[in-house]
């Protein structure tokens, strides 16, 4: 493994020779290691060719760079770079098991994080980085033609309000500093914080897209868990507090409309690679899939659970949740096996 080693002579007249490489376990899309610096713990990370390679490693180097302006730190430092071969160098700090709460901390590290683009004038690692892509027309029309397929009828005015929805996501504030994945096992839990890593979906938009990630069971990730109400509520306590600390005033945007856009996400069901493939919706009333914690459907049905609630006392989305509520009844009685999520937070895999 250690021949394998993209350490460059590049990185080498910056840092010196990378001593005791070890291969770590990583996704797909990148290859790890665990290096000796001096005699000092480092992360040796390569962006794996692909179409989109470039792209990945663009952006997680910006991203890295803005966090960076956050103290104290919420990502590891960055320590050099080579862009012709696609390597970042990172200090390895060490993840330790989280707490019971381990939310409470999560979610002002989000914040602080997200916050580490708002009050700064505009630069060249802010341009790299594309907006957050919320979701489309085709995303409300797959979920409607579930409804439909499920024999669930759509109340009058459904549509339109997730017509009206999507043009409020598409003009909530933005220029938050997005993550793209803040799942467990991107955040580092240290004697010193949460440090979050992998950077290579992030984004620039609204910052409360993220903090749904708490109610929603953490959408794009392989361990959807149900945080308890209490520690729900002290989370996203913390995360206004840590916000307004870092930016003053409230969080800018509405978390119930970012809740119910990763409702009808249907690559929200999925791994990053099967995203932008199918319309996973559609498939749903035939076959059901594992990914992590839970199956496609029960994903499904928690998040449905939640939007009705949320929605209950919400005049411009009254129809949605009506909607979500059915929906939710009919799979139930459909697939009575389906269960709620876990509600604590697995080993990171």
């Amino acid at each position: 493994m250690a021949k394998e080693l993209p350490f460059t002579a590049a990185l080498r007249a910056r840092l010196g020779p990378a001593r005791h490489a070890v291969r770590l376990g990583s996704s797909p899309r990148s290859r790890v290691w665990r290096v000796e610096l001096n005699g000092v713990p480092a992360v040796v990370k390569q962006a794996v060719e692909s179409a989109d390679a470039d792209q990945r490693y663009t952006r997680e180097v910006a991203a890295l760079r803005l966090a960076s302006r956050v103290t104290p730190p919420v990502v590891p430092r960055l320590l050099g770079t080579d862009p012709d071969e696609r390597v970042l160098v990172l200090e390895r700090v060490e993840h330790r098991r989280p707490s019971p709460d381990w939310v409470v901390g999560y979610a002002a590290a989000l914040a602080r994080l997200h916050a580490a683009t708002v009050s700064e004038p505009a630069d060249q690692d802010q341009m790299a980085l594309p907006a957050w892509p919320g979701p489309v027309r085709a995303d409300i029309d797959s979920f409607l033609a579930l409804a439909d397929r499920l024999a669930v009828p759509v109340p009058d005015g459904a549509d339109a309000e997730l017509k009206a929805l999507l043009g409020r996501l598409r003009t909530a504030p933005g220029g938050a500093l997005l993550h793209g994945d803040p799942c467990p096992g991107n955040d580092l839990h240290t004697p010193d914080g949460i440090r979050f890593i992998d950077f290579e979906q992030s984004s620039l938009g609204n910052g409360l897209t993220e903090l749904a990630y708490l109610r929603m069971g953490f959408p794009t990730c392989w361990c959807v868990t149900d945080t308890p109400g209490p520690l729900l509520r002290e989370a996203e306590a913390a995360y206004g507090a840590a916000w307004e600390a870092a930016a003053g005033g409230a969080p800018p945007g509405d978390l119930v409309d970012a809740c119910a856009g990763w409702l009808i996400r249907g690559d929200a069901l999925v791994q990053r690679a099967h995203r932008g493939t199918a319309d996973h919706l559609a498939r749903l009333p035939e076959e059901d899939w594992e990914w992590g914690t839970v199956t496609a459907r029960q994903r499904l049905a928690y998040r449905l659970g939640v939007v009705a609630r949320l929605t209950a006392d919400r005049d411009d989305l009254h129809g949605l949740g009506r909607l979500a509520g059915a929906l939710r009844e009919r799979m139930l009685g459909r697939w009575p096996a389906l269960t709620a999520p876990p509600r604590k937070r697995p080993e990171d895999d």
